[in-house]
């Protein structure tokens, strides 16, 4: 008896060693990724994990967002505290550029699935010497013009190809007393500067050339190619609604989605918007920025928006480059642009968008030239904030309360004021 009683001890014993080394392996292969997106959860859960997952049997993984205005000092307090997820999804520029310098990220060079992504889409996730990237691109915004075909139809009118074309449409609409021209509103402000003069912007500069020029301190922003784009912007906000002022951006969608306006200043990310909510009276199409003039080269902003990066004291590495890798290949770039409707994979994998608006988007890097956000890299660092600025003065000439030439000024002088190429 005392024989069998010690054989089940052992057994058991057996057992419970057999369990624990099990669920440490488990342990080992479970990943964590953090994200502002709180919307994608369910395409994480549902999409984009069991996909992984098909690839690597055996990694767990969980997709734990932080609301998006809480993402940037809950995840730095986590990093920093040693609590932190495997996996952290990375805002473009200096937000994580910050965290890198603070060592919680590790330096991806090299890695598998790097490959995949062309120099200019790594440029938002490096120091600024571009010699260390951090994280890995995922997806790019768009901006551009949406429109209500019915109404275009209506008019007979054709999507604009130059800033006289455009104008001269706009003023149209406007005779025509029935519609909002240009559905804008400047009550939030960010959309003057994020989304439009961003937006239309780079034709004038020349996208990247411009941008770098001024962080070489070898243009300011008086300079003609800057200055025309306020004095380009001044003439548009004579086509908003009368109550542009107090109109938000809420209040801007809900109007072009119910077939109130003609064009509506786009960012790529609201075409899920009007695909869920548009009314009976909205078709949907899409136009660029249009250029200064016939024959000019055409450019886009294609703003860097999320990438991923390997948090330094993850303890599943092994499995966390794993899925680094799958995040640069064919098949995630595939299903993250099909499914996010509206974000564009950064990658150079052809892929095949079934969105109509946004293949038609996308289409545009086959003509134009790709650029920025024209502030988003360094200088946004100083005092006084650029960003905050930009925004601030671009709402302000639509409402035809700033000239042209006093933004371009305002906006130069707080540049100069810290940044020693413009001094």
């Amino acid at each position: 008896m005392q024989t069998v009683k010690k054989a089940l001890a052992l057994a058991t014993l057996s057992s419970a060693v057999l369990l624990a080394l099990a669920g440490g392996n488990a342990q080992a292969g479970t990943l964590t990724i953090e994200s502002w997106r709180v919307d994608d959860l369910a395409l994480w859960e549902n999409v984009l994990i069991p996909a992984f997952q098909k690839k690597n049997p055996g990694v767990t993984v969980k997709f734990s967002p932080t609301a998006p205005t809480e993402y940037d000092s809950t995840l730095t307090a986590r990093l920093a505290g040693g609590t932190a997820g495997d996996l952290v999804a990375c805002r473009p520029f200096d937000v994580s550029l910050s965290l890198y310098n603070k060592g919680h990220l590790e330096k991806l060079d090299g890695k598998a699935g790097m490959e995949s992504f062309p120099a200019s889409a790594k440029v938002a996730w490096q120091t600024d010497d571009g010699k260390d990237t951090f994280c890995m691109p995922i997806a790019s915004v768009m901006h551009g013009f949406l429109y209500n075909q019915k109404i275009f139809k209506e008019l007979n009118l054709q999507p604009p190809k130059t800033e006289a074309e455009f104008l001269k449409l706009l003023e149209t609409v406007k005779a025509g007393g029935k519609y909002t021209p240009l559905v804008l509103g400047t009550a939030d402000q960010w959309e003057a500067h994020q989304v439009l003069f961003t937006g239309v912007g780079p034709n004038y500069w020349k996208g990247e050339a411009g941008r770098k020029a001024l962080i070489a301190g070898k243009a300011k922003f008086t300079d003609p190619q800057f200055l025309n784009v306020w004095e380009y912007e001044a003439k548009l906000g004579k086509y908003l609604s009368k109550g542009a002022s107090a109109q938000t951006y809420g209040d801007s969608q809900n109007m072009f989605a119910l077939g109130q306006g003609a064009v509506y200043a786009a960012g790529s990310w609201d075409i899920a918007y009007f695909n869920a909510n548009a009314s009976s009276k909205l078709e949907l199409g899409v136009f660029p920025p249009p250029v200064p003039k016939a024959g000019d080269s055409c450019y886009i902003s294609d703003h860097n928006d999320i990438g991923m990066g390997v948090n330094k004291k993850s303890k599943n590495k092994e499995d966390a480059y794993k899925f680094l890798a799958w995040l640069g290949s064919q098949e995630f770039a595939d299903i993250y642009t099909n499914k996010v409707t509206g974000f564009f994979s950064l990658s150079n994998h052809l892929i095949s968008v079934k969105d109509p608006i946004a293949k038609q988007m996308i289409d545009w890097r086959k003509s134009c030239s790709s650029t920025i956000r024209v502030n988003s890299q360094i200088l946004n660092r100083g005092t006084p904030s650029m960003e905050n600025e930009m925004w601030n003065v671009n709402a302000q000439v639509l409402n035809g309360k700033m000239t042209p030439k006093d933004a371009a000024t305002k906006i130069q002088t707080g540049f100069a004021k810290w940044y020693k190429p413009q001094q």
